[in-house]
């Protein structure tokens, strides 16, 4: 168990990132009929000429309902004054149910928070073409944040999926790399550590069905990808334990494919997506490094 002392860091650090207004986005598209399927979309601002790179944000927040893309805007934004451009998708999350006897609610829907992910992929290039045409969708990098650091792995390896799974795809996304911070990229190992109360098994459905559904979900079993990808991590994060990126590049490096795995000294889970954090810069630095 953590320490008070790393607690008490924890909270200032997200109470800190936290602190940012919201910043409004310059269109916002939807991809599908329910509320939540939808796309904030930030033009590059500054001097940018021409097209700019794309990046697809996911936000995090364990798959639960409470937590929804307006806690990145702050972040969203901080990339397109580094001139990206930017799509901050919507999906799905928790369950429809509320959870009962004031219990934290369930993490993720099985199958929407999947079907919701692949959707907004699979439309996003005709998307931005029309509301966004500052955006170049042939430079493309996904970033995610935590569950979302899950999700945009996932979503950059549905080639790798079972042959039945829904969302595969027939070949790789034409993505020039992944950025995953702090992400949730090995289900087993999150599971195993407790990884915010359980929310892996609660993703897939429920502990009956974890290891059933695992290959359909873990990023650690789609692998090789073929396609460029960093991790970044903070060696203080008592959120998401470093231990789950290791273990993520421990089962890339198996499967024959080397992931970047950035440690960032004294940074824990939150100052990834600060724009006021030190640890922010260094995660712009890791897009740009793939997407120019």
């Amino acid at each position: 168990m953590p320490d008070d002392a790393a607690v008490a860091r924890d909270a200032a650090e997200a109470e800190a990132a936290f602190s940012h207004p919201a910043v409004k986005p310059d269109a916002t598209v939807a991809y599908g009929e329910h509320p939540d399927q939808v796309v904030d979309l930030y033009a590059p601002k500054g001097d940018a000429h021409g097209s700019a790179p794309l990046v697809v944000l996911l936000h995090g927040g364990a798959w639960r309902a409470p937590y929804d893309r307006q806690h990145v805007t702050p972040f969203a934004d901080f990339l397109a004054r580094r001139g990206f451009a930017v799509a901050n998708v919507e999906y799905r999350r928790g369950s429809p149910i509320p959870a009962q006897g004031g219990a934290s609610p369930v993490a993720g829907r099985w199958p929407e928070t999947f079907d919701d992910v692949a959707a907004a992929f699979d439309a996003l290039p005709a998307l931005v073409r029309d509301a966004l045409p500052s955006a170049d969708p042939r430079r493309t990098v996904v970033t995610g944040h935590s569950a979302g650091g899950h999700l945009a792995l996932w979503v950059a390896a549905r080639h790798l999926l079972p042959a039945d799974a829904p969302w595969r795809t027939g070949r790789p996304a034409p993505l020039r790399g992944v950025v995953a911070l702090a992400p949730i990229a090995d289900l087993r190992t999150a599971e195993a550590l407790e990884v915010c109360g359980g929310a892996s098994a609660q993703l897939l459905g429920g502990t009956d069905r974890f290891e059933e559904r695992l290959p359909y979900a873990d990023p650690a079993a789609l692998l090789p990808s073929g396609i460029a990808t960093t991790v970044v991590q903070g060696r203080t994060d008592i959120v998401v334990p470093q231990a789950v990126s290791e273990a993520y590049a421990d089962a890339a490096a198996k499967a024959g494919e080397v992931v970047g795995l950035t440690l960032l000294e004294d940074v824990g889970h939150f100052p990834l997506i600060d724009p006021a954090a030190d640890a922010c810069a260094v995660v712009a630095e890791e897009i740009a490094q793939l997407a120019f």
